[in-house]
């Protein structure tokens, strides 16, 4: 009797859920949700039917190589090998696809960014009497872990980290948590601070003289900008911009690349294109060397830096950039004809209204990237109701060991 119940006690992980938990059910057929679990794993039950311990039999296993890991909120599944995770990223694409009953046809094999290739992160910063703790937020909790044993953050990043603590000396208040958004460019650090001190006029002085002492490209404070010394410029396809504060940026640029390439590949023999959500440039610029480009973007200063960007440019075919809310005013069919291709590349809300347009239109071609699975599948829906067909998938796995996956995918009207 005590050999069968504690039998009855140990289930097996059955699959990987979508945040990284490994999957299983109880005796009693209740669906449990276990973090740092994988498949294969067994995992021993308490009396009350939770997880209480995990015993480690997966073959999806490794060590993880950060000794942060587990405690660290930043990454979920460092304890699993790279293969497996490719597959199980391709995976989050195709299942959430088939929630929509669609066929994903050819997935590509997932692209994976490298380690150490993270150019831009959110830092949680905590300023006490005794220390500066700057970092991530730990796993269930309000603790913040120490970055410096980080294994996401490019090199350039985490040799910034104590230009960080500096400026935190100088504006930030105790016991108040500070976010520091800091992008490795190639110019410097570009430095964005919410929650730091009310910026008075000696604020400013001390924070804009700190600024050059540790010679920061840009920093921004509580969204004011306080010094730009020169321009925090990144390379998207041979073309120098620099973001506007806050504006978006692909978070690794071997995965911008990665993204570039496949729109660039699926548009060959494309003699006119337009980029919608187009940012700064980060897809207008690559395919712009091959192709003239309508780039449309609803930030007023990420138009601004395309524009800067593109008269500084040179090898370019035909580019421009316009301000338009594409969420409130999609292009329309008759706006669309002009183009023999389109870029689609939204936020993670999607692109719902723009793309019952182009579910309207002619447009032979049409490349979606995507950041967020579930919109994308109910975007593809869409496109394949109104006479468009999927053709392929390519999976990027940008955020290395989180349950984060882009994609970009190449339809054509049938």
């Amino acid at each position: 009797m005590g050999q069968a119940a504690e039998r009855a006690a140990e289930i097996e992980v059955e699959a990987l859920g979508a945040q990284g938990d490994g999957i299983a059910h109880s005796p009693e057929g209740k669906l449990l949700h276990i973090p740092l679990a994988a498949p294969g794993d067994r995992v021993r039950l308490d009396a009350a039917g939770e997880p209480a311990e995990i015993i480690p039999l997966s073959p999806w296993r490794q060590t993880p190589p950060c000794p942060q890991f587990g405690r660290c909120g930043g990454c979920s599944v460092q304890h699993l090998q790279d293969e497996e995770l490719a597959l199980w990223k391709a995976d989050l694409v195709e299942r959430a696809l088939a929630q929509r009953g669609i066929e994903a046809g050819d997935i590509l094999p997932t692209i994976t960014v490298p380690a150490a290739s993270r150019r831009r992160a959110a830092f949680s910063l905590l300023r006490t009497r005794e220390e500066i703790t700057l970092g991530f937020a730990a796993r269930g909790s309000h603790d913040i872990v120490d970055a410096a044993e980080c294994r996401v953050l490019a090199p350039g990043l985490k040799a910034a980290l104590p230009k960080l603590r500096r400026i935190a000396e100088v504006g930030a208040a105790r016991q108040t948590t500070v976010r520091m958004t800091a992008t490795d460019s190639q110019a410097g650090l570009d430095l964005s601070v919410e929650g730091g001190k009310p910026l008075d006029l000696k604020l400013r002085q001390e924070l804009a003289l700190a600024a050059e002492a540790l010679d920061l490209a840009r920093l921004v404070w509580n969204g004011e900008p306080v010094a730009a010394r020169r321009p925090p410029v990144q390379d998207f396809g041979g073309t120098l911009v620099a973001p506007p504060p806050g504006g978006f940026l692909q978070a690794a640029a071997e995965g911008e690349s990665a993204l570039a390439a496949f729109v660039v590949e699926a548009l060959k023999g494309v003699k006119r294109a337009a980029d919608l959500f187009a940012g700064a440039g980060a897809l207008t610029f690559p395919l712009a060397r091959f192709v003239n480009v309508a780039a449309f973007e609803g930030e007023a200063a990420a138009v601004e830096a395309g524009n800067l960007a593109m008269r500084r440019a040179q090898g370019l075919k035909s580019v421009s950039f316009t301000r338009r809310d594409l969420y409130r005013r999609p292009l329309i069919p008759n706006e669309l004809k002009e183009f023999q291709a389109l870029v689609v590349d939204p936020p993670r809300a999607g692109a719902q209204a723009q793309c019952e347009q182009i579910a309207r239109s002619k447009v032979p071609r049409v490349v979606m990237a995507t950041c967020n699975p579930a919109s994308f599948a109910r975007d593809a829906r869409i496109l394949l109701d109104g006479g468009y067909k999927l053709e392929k998938i390519q999976p990027v796995d940008q955020f290395r060991w989180t349950a984060h996956v882009e994609a970009a995918a190449l339809f054509r009207r049938s």
